[in-house]
């Protein structure tokens, strides 16, 4: 057999999930593993406990989660999604299953093999900040870089290029009750940034904060992933926020994974009631992406101005009304013609379903 090139190796592992977790489950009671075949098989959560005595924190979770990109798991209260992401980095034990990261099992790692593990691989960030209070911003910011060893003046040095990185430059020197509570948030996102781990666990970390703070953490988050590329997971139970930050969703309840998916296939192709009442009120142009609704049609030359495929519905419909557009073309990176979007076709996708076909209902 011929030996692979060096090319297709690296498209394989590139492929390859950087996160895998697989048949995970967690159930609590006296012996969970008496009833781990019944959760395998899919007996509901309230059968378990009215018959069994036993509860179910995650049941037969399967999931891939590739490198540098945000994958977010919601549901509402008591779903599994806090449960789940401590399995992540094992702060709680899966009573059956596998959690495979960069090629290593977790679940199979000695307490001591995963102390260290934990402190190479991962950051946190919290939801109430979990800044220690008798430490300024720099010190808080350098609390794991001092935990590792790093020497002081590096460990100043790194904590400062991060303070600056979240905005709050000149605030080094501040404590944690001097701060609001978006700038603390900022000190917990610096202070997980600084410690360099390729994998930043973020649990509900801006549902503490005011509607326009909120907002704009999310903006940040946005930023600083693009130029950082990490994988990140990050927990919510609200439905416009796991769409603005989310390469792909995954919605939880009672502990299972109902759906996982980008937020426009989700939002398009609902799996089932309950989807369908998560993402009834969701501002539908904010998450299509305008090659929906493009149509391929003769061409001689292109609109004067043009958008790109992933422009999301309210974006292209900017761009019409404020030139006066009936119509618009779509083109790629090198300006070759994809498409063209119609105000009227627009309009209609904004208010009206779209079938698996893409064609507005």
């Amino acid at each position: 057999m011929e030996k692979e090139s060096k090319k297709t190796m690296a498209q394989k592992m590139t492929n390859k999930p950087y996160i895998s977790l697989r048949n995970v489950s967690k159930i609590f009671g006296e012996n969970p593993e008496s009833v781990a075949d019944l959760v395998l098989n899919g007996i509901d959560k309230t059968t378990l406990q009215n018959d069994y005595d036993h509860i179910i924190g995650l049941q037969n979770i399967s999931i891939d989660i590739p490198k540098n990109k945000i994958q977010v798991f919601m549901g509402l209260s008591g779903s599994g999604k806090s449960t789940l992401i401590r399995h992540i980095n094992q702060l709680i034990r899966p009573t059956v299953g596998t959690i495979t990261i960069n090629n290593i099992d977790v679940t199979e790692l000695s307490e001591k093999e995963l102390l260290l593990f934990r402190r190479r691989n991962f950051a946190m960030v919290f939801q109430k900040f979990a800044l220690l209070p008798h430490r300024t911003v720099l010190s808080n910011t350098y609390f794991g870089l001092q935990i590792k060893g790093v020497k002081t003046d590096e460990r100043e040095e790194i904590a400062m290029y991060w303070i600056q990185k979240v905005g709050l430059d000149g605030f080094e020197n501040y404590h944690p009750n001097q701060l609001s509570g978006g700038m603390q948030q900022r000190v917990g996102i610096a202070r997980a940034l600084a410690n360099d781990a390729p994998v930043i666990l973020m649990d509900e970390p801006f549902s503490a904060l005011d509607p326009l703070i909120r907002i704009e953490m999310q903006d940040m988050l946005i930023e600083l992933q693009r130029e950082l590329k990490k994988t990140i997971i990050f927990i919510t139970h609200d439905l416009d926020e796991a769409l603005k930050l989310g390469d792909n969703i995954a919605i939880l309840r009672d502990g299972k994974i109902i759906q996982s998916g980008t937020g426009q296939d989700i939002i398009l192709n609902p799996l089932d009631s309950y989807i369908s009442n998560f993402t009834a009120q969701v501002n539908r142009s904010r998450v299509i992406e305008c090659h929906k609704i493009m149509k391929k049609i003769s061409k001689d030359k292109l609109t004067n101005i043009t958008a790109t495929k992933d422009m999301k519905l309210n974006e292209v419909a900017i761009l019409l009304t404020s030139n006066n557009m009936a119509e618009i073309d779509i083109v790629n990176s090198k300006r070759s013609y994809l498409g063209t979007v119609f105000l009227t076709d627009l309009v209609s996708a904004m208010i009206n379903p779209i079938d698996e076909k893409m064609n507005i209902i």
